[in-house]
């Protein structure tokens, strides 16, 4: 069960870099605060690898993990950008409900793709829990515009193939523990996105290039924080089926819920706390059928 621990990292750590990135935003601009995460965690996820290198044979990349590590990066980068377009149709609570379906679109994708079936009592678990989300976020559902629901949920599905992008390169990977492999496919995978960030903002917005330069300290920060919150996903992309990884961590739902009542002062409505008590409910459930 160390995929569990690996998750609960993850998606604090996320929580936190999603904080560093939004306080960029006003300088640096959309484009400029989500290349962050990459440009600049990528020098830390190389420095990982190096340091890997000193006691460690480094698997050899072939075309297969390659091509499966491409996928993956491109794959999220274009999910970014959807979900940048929902939010600004439609909104912050809309955009995060919509992709935080990517669970069931990703155990349609892993079953096809990666041959990984999860069965019926993990869908079931699932979808209660992907319900959960959807009445936890306490959107206004007869507001949002069919484009916006289709951009929403096209995002969190290209989240779930850039999962499935990234546990292929992982599992093509001809040796190496799961830590070391871990290791190896996010200093690639940062490494093509830093590579096609840059080229986007060199050619298409100088001044957000410009912007997170000036605004260094803080992107390195938020690099950090992004590169070490990938880490922990891909440890548990390496351990289980990505669905599991990606449904697990939509306790991150419920304790941004808590975290708001708690420094905000936000009280959560009746059918708020519904859907918190399904996103656990199928969170546990999940977990007892993996324990089985």
């Amino acid at each position: 069960m160390i995929w569990v621990a690996a998750t609960l990292i993850a998606a604090t750590a996320q929580t936190a870099r999603n904080a560093a990135q939004a306080g960029l935003t006003r300088q640096v601009g959309t484009m400029g605060a989500t290349a962050v995460r990459f440009v600049f965690g990528f020098p830390f996820a190389a420095a990982a690898l190096g340091l890997a290198a000193i006691w460690l044979p480094i698997p050899r990349p072939d075309l297969s993990v390659l091509g499966w590590a491409t996928l993956g990066a491109l794959a999220q980068i274009a999910a970014t950008a959807f979900m940048l377009v929902t939010m600004r149709g439609q909104g912050f609570g809309v955009a995060t409900a919509l992709m935080k379906t990517e669970p069931v679109t990703l155990a349609v994708i892993s079953a096809i793709v990666l041959a990984e079936p999860l069965g019926a009592a993990r869908m079931g678990a699932i979808g209660l829990a992907t319900l959960g989300v959807v009445l936890a976020s306490g959107v206004s559902w007869g507001r949002a515009g069919w484009g916006s629901v289709a951009t929403g949920v096209l995002a969190g599905a290209l989240f779930g193939l850039s999962a499935i992008g990234f546990r292929g390169a992982l599992l093509a990977l001809p040796d190496g523990g799961y830590v070391l492999r871990a290791v190896t496919i996010l200093a690639i995978t940062l490494g093509i996105q830093s590579a096609v960030m840059m080229a986007w903002l060199a050619l298409r917005d100088r001044r957000g290039l410009s912007g997170i330069m000036r605004e260094w300290r803080v992107s390195l920060g938020a690099g950090f924080l992004g590169t070490f919150a990938s880490l922990f996903w891909f440890i548990g992309f390496a351990l289980t089926p990505a669905a599991n990884v990606r449904t697990l961590a939509l306790v991150e739902v419920v304790m941004a819920q808590v975290l708001s009542g708690r420094l905000f002062r936000q009280r959560a409505a009746p059918l708020q706390l519904l859907g918190m008590g399904l996103i656990l409910a199928g969170v546990g459930w999940l977990l007892a059928v993996a324990a089985a």
